[in-house]
């Protein structure tokens, strides 16, 4: 059995990775740290977790942990997951793993030299749903693809909450705008070349809050919309030359839609409906790490993909700033 550690009690873990690792087939939660070892001691008797610690260095040092999911906030991702690896951890960490692509490159180093699998946390690449939509297009189910439309929106204007604290890491881009480019690389096995951007920054946070994105990719274009303070939507659409398919949840599936996906033909007289009911992404994130860890030649979201999709939010930043195009 896989023996998980956590660093930090935050939220995401709590709700979704912690369940996700108790209810796992071939792993178990082990151990929980935090700075409040109270905090750590409740956690780990609500979840079943042996061992509580007051301080990450102590879980790192632990014999009792095979691996670490990181879920601090994004301006400490780099530093800790260096410290989990340099401590003999496998590393799965929250995105985004840092707020530059060349953040990354020293993690890969380390890797390389300990020996350990080091991923960040993009859940939907482990979700049935997006292979689904990588193998229709790839079996030209919509013929030529042409244009990928997306939108990922929520409301939130907390001023404690990290996604609208600047030095924390916090705004849009870093949030959510990795998902649709996630995705759009996932399915399509493409990279864009180019970027356009608008974007708009909260007066009080400084952050990111709404952003406008278009991004070349060659041979199909992507554009998409994202918001912290616009009401909450999810749509992933890809349209092609034969027909087009529809994502209706396709980052939090089962939240904002069900786990669906259609696919319509060319004169939008015919359509096919895919479901997946009761699947959760986290669970299968969390296994497929485990299995990759022990040595399974598992298909996992590697630091070298992590870098790649950095430098197209790093690119959508620099665009933000001018007017035309920006080299990703």
């Amino acid at each position: 059995m896989f023996r998980w550690g956590v660093l930090s009690t935050a939220k995401i873990g709590r709700e979704h990775l912690l369940p996700a690792m108790v209810e796992a087939d071939n792993g178990m939660l082990s151990a929980i740290a935090s700075r409040d070892l109270s905090k750590a001691r409740a956690l780990a008797e609500r979840f079943g977790a042996r061992h509580a610690f007051g301080s990450y260095e102590e879980l790192l040092a632990s014999k009792e942990v095979d691996g670490v999911y990181i879920p601090l906030p994004t301006s400490q991702h780099v530093e800790w997951a260096a410290k989990a690896i340099e401590a003999g951890k496998h590393v799965l960490v929250e995105k985004p793993l840092a707020l530059d692509a060349k953040d990354i490159l020293p993690l890969i180093k380390l890797r390389d030299q300990k020996k350990v699998l080091v991923c960040e946390a993009f859940m939907v690449i482990y979700h049935p749903q997006w292979i689904k939509v990588r193998d229709l297009i790839a079996s030209g189910a919509i013929g030529r693809l042409r244009h990928v439309q997306g939108a990922f929106s929520y409301y939130n204007v907390d001023p404690n909450n990290m996604r609208n604290q600047l030095d924390l890491g916090g705004g849009a881009l870093p949030d959510i705008g990795v998902y649709p480019t996630v995705s759009t690389r996932f399915s399509t096995g493409k990279e864009p070349l180019r970027v356009q951007a608008t974007i708009e920054r909260d007066k009080t946070f400084g952050t990111d809050i709404y952003s406008s994105i278009r991004a070349d990719f060659g041979d199909f274009e992507l554009s998409f919309y994202l918001s912290t303070q616009m009401a909450a939507r999810q749509v992933m659409v890809f349209h092609g030359e034969k027909g087009f398919i529809e994502v209706f949840s396709p980052f939090n599936a089962g939240l904002y839609d069900h786990h669906r996906v259609e696919l319509h033909n060319q004169n939008h007289t015919e359509a096919q409906v895919f479901r997946f009911p009761g699947t959760q992404q986290y669970r299968l994130e969390v296994e497929t790490f485990a299995r990759a860890a022990q040595g399974g030649k598992e298909r996992v979201f590697t630091l070298e993909e992590s870098v790649l999709n950095q430098k197209v939010i790093d690119a959508i930043f620099r665009a933000g700033g001018k007017d035309g195009w920006e080299a990703v």
